[in-house]
């Protein structure tokens, strides 16, 4: 199965890898250079895996990739993830890998994130 990756960098200089296809073990490893290459020539740059558009990931693939990430951001790189399908976060974790973490900082600065505090108790939340 092929896998494509779009890179794209935006104006404060962060990185969004948007992957689509199939991830196994033949695309991790140019996956692997890539990231690593990014990550030398950015330092300073957060780099966001997209894997909403992935369709499939192989056993074989995913633990590479896992590994990839993790040494990665053991290196001081900032790697996040999202849109991190339910299926695939079942199998990070068959490989102990806590993808959750590297979600959640994707939500640090959500203004809805107390909405419900501010309107839920309130019989009306609006004027007639």
């Amino acid at each position: 199965m092929s896998m494509k990756a779009q890179i794209r960098t935006d104006a404060q200089g962060n990185i969004t890898v948007f992957m689509n296809g199939g991830l196994d073990f033949e695309n991790t490893i140019p996956l692997k250079k890539e990231l690593e290459i990014l990550s030398k020539s950015h330092p300073t740059a957060s780099i966001t895996i997209d894997m909403g558009s992935l369709d499939f990931v192989g056993s074989s693939g995913i633990g590479f990739f896992v590994e990839t990430v993790q040494i990665l951001n053991a290196k001081k790189t900032q790697i996040k993830l999202s849109n991190v399908k339910s299926e695939f976060l079942r199998v990070f974790k068959l490989y102990d890998f806590n993808a959750e973490e590297l979600i959640e900082a994707q939500f640090e600065n959500d203004e809805t994130e107390n909405l419900h505090q501010k309107f839920s108790n309130k019989k009306k939340t609006y004027q007639v």
